[in-house]
Parts: C-alpha cells; structure tokens; sequence
C-alpha cells in the first residue's frame, strides 16, 4: 500500500512539473517585457545617452547558444540510452553556461571602464536599464546553472535513463527559455538604441 501511494504521488509529481515550470516561464517572461517596455518609454528622455554594446555581449551570445544545443544533443543521447555522450554534452553545457556568465561579466567590466555606471551620479539612464536587466537575465541564468550541476550531478547518480529522463528535460526547458530571453534582450539593446 506505501509504494501504492508513492507511484502515485511520483505521477502527480511528474504530470505537475512541466505545466508549472511553463507557468514560471511565463511570469518570467512578463517581467521582462515589462522591464524592455520601460527601456522604449525612457528613450524619449532628454538624458537618453546612446552607446555600442561591448564585444563580450557578442560572446557570450554565441556560447549560450552553443549551450543550447549540446544541452540538445545531451537530452537525444539519454533517449538513446547513451550515458557517456550525455556526460559529455552535459559537462560541456555547463561550462559553456559559466563561459556564458565570464564574458557578461566582462562586458560589465567594459561598460565601468567607458564610464557607463548603474547608478550614481555618472550613470545614464540607458546605462542603468541595460546593467538592470542584464543583472535580471544573469540571476536567471545562476539559477540554470544550479540546474546544469543538479542535473548533472543526477545523471552521474544514474537517476536518468532512456526511459525516466524527466528531469534532464525540464533542466533542457527552463536552458532554453534563458537562452531565447538573452537572444531577445541581445537583439532588443543592439537594435533599440
């Protein structure tokens, strides 16, 4: 009767995850249009100082996009059954998500050194939305990478197969909805300057 219990409380678990990680991307989302929809308003402003976005910006996009993919190719290596390539694209995966965060920071850097600051009063307006959101973007993207190590380090336990890799898909989910936002702010400060 106990297992009884705890199959079905495992199902329920299982059905629940996906819609409620969806509904948390959702929010998520939202908070992000709403915070590049500030951006556009206060761009009429007379303070408005318009700037190129720092060369690391372009790095890093192309690593989390790189991440995406392996993180591709290591969920269709788990439904292959094959762990040690899954290994291999999870690994990868992360370090390409902590290169990812290298090079934001580095951009950060960059912005400081031309005299672009958050807050105070040197910064601009433009300035300080692009360190804020950007800031946004990163804590979600720490959260992914607790994600990647958990994931990974359930994988490594063998908690994953070509049959039970639920938790290796939500991780792929939630990896690819912070890669779509980055390319989307990316995109939005390159061309709405």
């Amino acid at each position: 009767m106990k297992n009884s219990l705890q199959q079905e409380l495992k199902q329920a678990h299982q059905k629940s995850a996906k819609p409620m990680l969806w509904v948390a991307m959702i929010s998520m989302t939202m908070m992000f249009a709403g915070l590049t929809s500030a951006y556009v308003v206060s761009r009429s402003r007379a303070d408005w100082v318009s700037f190129i976005l720092p060369n690391a910006f372009n790095i890093s996009t192309t690593l989390i996009v790189l991440s995406s993919l392996t993180f591709l190719m290591a969920k269709k290596f788990i439904k292959n059954g094959n762990q040690q390539m899954t290994t291999l694209f999870l690994v990868s995966t992360l370090l390409l998500g902590l290169g990812f965060v290298y090079f934001q920071l580095d951009g950060f850097s960059q912005l400081y050194k031309e005299g672009l600051y958050f807050a105070g009063d040197q910064s601009t307006v433009k300035s300080s939305f692009v360190y804020g959101i950007t800031v946004a973007h990163l804590a979600h993207v720490f959260a992914g990478i607790i994600v990647l190590i958990v994931v990974l380090f359930n994988h490594l336990s063998k908690k994953y197969s070509a049959s039970n890799y639920l938790g290796l898909e939500l991780g792929a989910i939630f990896w690819h909805f912070v890669d779509i936002v980055w390319i989307y702010l990316f995109f939005f400060f390159y061309f709405i300057r």
